[in-house]
């Protein structure tokens, strides 16, 4: 007769496809416990890092991921092919150098983000009739390249709608929002369905409100951020110089209307070149923004 099972000892079970196991992840000075599928290896490890901390790491440094060792009493490097099988610890531990950010963009990996340029700012937000020219520009651009626009407005139903200088002609979501970050849920459905996203275009009001949560929203999942300097502005230059020179530190690129549509065409011989020539042969306005960068 098999031996009875010594109570409260757990049956154990063979793992199964949905089966998960608990992990204890540690980042800094957090220690936060969660589980991951049976099997899952590096890649499944550092995502769950960045669903659970992503607003402490800093996306633009590498990474080591360690597991603690029973044997060893203390962390030992990931050892090659580790697969999650059994209850254990794991740390991100982040190294010294940092990555620099390329800004690469390419039209079938950025999209553009439109941050609230609504009606009730137009008297209150510095050179709103500046960033509103450069914003249509943008959009502009944006569906002659065939890139996918996201847009928000804050509290619609009292600082109304868009302004009617802004083409919304087919752009993906057009979302209401009481959120300072453009980052919603349905904002990251929205990105989910569009393949390989690298990168965002942003641009609206305030910079140092909705445009800045947003951009640290973004890069806090892993999303390289332009930022369009001649088509953001605040109600305060100085809210808006200190908010720049804040992202330009946390590695989001600070650009212009016409680097980013230049950068996306790349080439003399695109086919849509001379169409996005033509939007920029009239320079962007040169306004007071100019000097509050």
């Amino acid at each position: 007769m098999a031996e009875r099972q010594q109570q409260g000892s757990p049956v154990p079970t063979a793992p199964g496809n949905n089966c998960s196991v608990p992990v204890l992840f540690c980042f800094s000075v957090f220690a936060r416990p969660s589980s991951v599928p049976h099997g899952s290896g590096y890649e499944a490890l550092i995502q769950k890092f960045f669903s659970l901390y992503g607003d402490q790491i800093d996306v633009h440094r590498k990474f080591v991921v360690q597991l603690f060792s029973e044997e060893w009493g203390q962390y030992i490097d990931l050892p090659k092919g580790f697969l999650v099988s059994e209850r254990c610890k794991v740390r991100l531990v982040p190294l010294q150098i940092q990555l620099t950010t390329l800004g690469n963009l390419a039209p079938s990996s950025t999209v553009f983000f439109c941050c609230d340029m609504q009606e009730r700012f137009r008297p209150a937000i510095k050179y709103f009739g500046d960033i509103i020219s450069v914003g249509q520009r943008l959009l502009q651009g944006a569906r002659l390249l065939g890139i996918p626009i996201i847009v928000t407005e804050q509290y619609p139903k009292g600082l109304g709608s868009t302004v009617q200088e802004l083409d919304l002609t087919g752009v993906k979501l057009v979302l209401p929002k009481t959120k300072f970050s453009m980052v919603l849920p349905e904002v990251e459905a929205a990105l989910a369905e569009i393949p390989g996203v690298r990168s965002v275009v942003l641009f609206g009001v305030e910079t140092h409100v909705c445009v800045q949560q947003t951009a640290l929203d973004l890069i806090g999942r892993g999303v390289e951020v332009h930022i369009v300097a001649d088509a953001s502005s605040s109600r305060s230059m100085m809210d808006r110089m200190f908010a720049l020179e804040r992202l330009a530190r946390n590695g989001i690129i600070i650009t212009t209307s016409e680097a980013v549509l230049l950068q996306l065409v790349a080439d003399k011989d695109h086919p849509k070149f001379k169409e996005i020539q033509n939007l920029i042969k009239a320079s962007a306005p040169e306004s007071g923004l100019l000097s509050k960068i």
